[in-house]
């Protein structure tokens, strides 16, 4: 599960969250194009990976048949995201985020 917050660089420790009126904030701090340079999504990883997949649908298969192997497949899983974000200022924050939060962020800043 992310931990939406910043990780490493400027405001480390600090919480990211969905602000009210749509967009991200690091803090109090609105993620937008008036103070967003630019950012990077650095790494992705999931917490589903193919390997528990299969064997979700190896068991779900012995125990209900081919309407576990689809249940078993069809398992939706939740990201976490590290991305880089820099400022106009020159500061520069690493954050780690869910989907939720990755998809906003992008939206906002497009």
């Amino acid at each position: 599960m992310a931990k939406n917050l910043v990780i490493s660089g400027d405001y480390k420790g600090a919480s990211v969250s969905l602000a009210w009126f749509g967009g991200v904030k690091i803090g109090g701090i609105k993620l937008d194009k008036l103070n967003v340079d630019n950012y990077e999504i650095i790494d992705e990883k999931s917490r589903k990976s193919a390997t528990s997949a299969v064997g979700r649908a190896a068991v779900g298969s012995f125990l209900l048949g081919p309407v576990g192997l689809l249940a078993g497949l069809s398992a939706k899983s939740k990201g976490t995201h590290i991305i880089a974000i820099y400022f106009k200022n020159g500061m520069k924050s690493l954050i780690e985020v869910d989907d939720d939060i990755k998809k906003q962020l992008v939206t906002s800043l497009f």
